[in-house]
């Protein structure tokens, strides 16, 4: 879907009747791979899902010359801090929650199967859809007496569905098996040519598995979707076998989001000289450059941490990080300090301990550290020539699918705990594409390790000539 999409007339997928009249925008956070969305008819409008920026709706509000009326949650989610307590209180919208679940908030419950009027052409219904949780909605647009779309959160996505395991082992299989039946019951009760909008599933680690699409139907998912197209226990049996950890701050997310997030401080922190950071880096605090990782490579300040805002910044710098930790940030400007946080709040860090700006010659008293780059075809080269630790910091599954022959796999969510579990000598440390194998060498280069980052495809390793095995291999 782009993002403004006014609904128009065709027989094509993904497209409503040009009578509806409505619009949706979807609101991107690709660096958590969750979609928002605030609809409107010219005049009143609603929001699902809404991200702790609040700022970013409101200012479509105020482009479209739309008022909000309402706020819904399909869930209390695990992956992001909310904005809709915060979004509700600043416009007056009323805030919508399923009825079931416990807050320490004032807000509307909602029921399974109430429908609420917004303004004089939308309806809104209600679908208990459990699964990715035990009390999580679907929301049903009605427009002109006929369900034109349906807002899936966690539930159905793109071929695939929300991930059952973030509540615990103890109810995994349970909510695998209910998200089988939510699907078949959206699939049931609405037309082949409801658009389908979810939350998660454009990189989330709450999507069970992935999928390419950026639009899509209810037809179209009855046809190619795992869940539709499968028995009960071949999509249980299936779902269960696909998954992976999931981001260690998620253990966070509910609680906070049953607390009631306040609207997010996005002033800059306090600025630190060079003393300060060497300072707040031998306390054992986190001192976080957010430049990319060539840069970073190629001069930084001793004992810094690379965490590139070219990359999942948010995703790993808070599965990594021991809750709690203070955390400075270091950027070339003042709007790189500033996206950080914007992208930090979203998962409930707040407040950093300071920042600074400028460069590695500004950020440390002596000279710059740094480390050597390479391809895969360099790795094969070298091998011939000396011997080097091949580390891998890929997740498990990723290793086991395919892996370099002797490579030592040390996930890189794991990885901090675990730096003293990296054999002795060179290390060539690698990923997928280069991000992750960044963040794992500077905290490699950290502890003194020599090493050589690895910035390419995992895909050419194979074509360089390493030996690549495994069942993918």
């Amino acid at each position: 879907m782009s993002d403004h999409h006014t609904l128009t007339a065709t027989d094509s997928p993904s497209r409503l009747q040009s009578d509806t009249g409505l619009t949706v925008r979807a609101i991107e956070t690709p660096s958590l791979g969750d979609r928002s969305y605030l609809v409107h008819d010219g005049e009143v409008a609603f929001v699902i899902d809404p991200q702790r920026d609040i700022d970013r709706i409101l200012a479509i509000l105020d482009t479209d010359s739309v008022r909000l009326t309402h706020v819904f949650e399909t869930h209390i989610h695990n992956d992001y801090v909310t904005g809709g307590l915060a979004l509700a209180r600043a416009t007056g919208a009323a805030y919508l929650i399923n009825a079931d679940d416990k807050v320490s908030f004032e807000r509307t419950p909602i029921h399974d199967g109430e429908v609420v009027e917004i303004g004089d052409r939308m309806r809104v219904r209600a679908i208990h859809t459990p699964g990715h949780t035990f009390t999580h909605m679907s929301y049903a647009l009605t427009a002109i007496d006929e369900p034109v779309a349906v807002f899936t959160g966690g539930s159905l996505l793109y071929g695939a569905t929300g991930r059952p395991d973030l509540l615990g082992p103890d109810h995994t299989d349970a909510l695998a098996r209910h998200q089988h039946a939510s699907a078949h019951k959206l699939a049931a009760t609405l037309p082949d040519k409801t658009e389908v909008y979810p939350t998660h599933g454009f990189g989330s680690f709450c999507s069970a598995n992935q999928s390419e699409a950026a639009e899509s139907t209810i037809g179209h998912e009855r046809r190619a979707n795992p869940v539709l197209t499968r028995s009960e226990a071949e999509y249980v049996r299936e779902l269960l076998a696909g998954l992976g950890a999931w981001p260690a701050y998620y253990v966070h997310m509910a609680p906070a989001n049953s607390a009631g997030p306040c609207d997010p401080d996005l002033s800059l922190p306090e600025k630190a000289d060079a003393a300060e950071l060497r300072r707040r880096i031998e306390a054992g605090e986190w001192v976080v450059d957010l430049r990319t990782r060539t840069a970073f490579a190629a001069g930084h300040a001793p004992g810094t941490l690379n965490f590139g805002l070219n990359g999942a910044f948010s995703t790993y710098l808070g599965w990594l990080i021991e809750w709690g930790t203070p955390l400075t940030l270091l950027g070339e400007t003042a709007a790189q300090v500033t996206e950080a946080q914007r992208e930090l709040v979203r998962i409930g860090i707040d407040r950093p301990a300071a920042h600074a700006t400028g460069g590695p010659e500004q950020w440390s008293s002596g000279a710059p550290a740094s480390f050597p780059t390479a391809s895969f075809a360099d790795l094969e080269q070298v091998r011939h020539h000396r011997e080097v630790v091949i580390l891998d910091v890929r997740r498990t599954e990723e290793y086991v699918s395919a892996r370099i022959r002797d490579a030592v796999n040390l996930p890189i969510h794991e990885l901090p705990q675990r730096l003293a579990e990296v054999p002795p000598g060179e290390v060539w440390v690698h990923c997928a594409a280069g991000y992750r194998a960044s963040i794992a060498a500077s905290f490699l280069d950290a502890a003194g390790r020599l090493l050589v980052a690895v910035d390419d495809q995992f895909e050419n390793a194979a074509k360089a000539g390493l030996d690549v095995v495994g069942p993918e291999a």
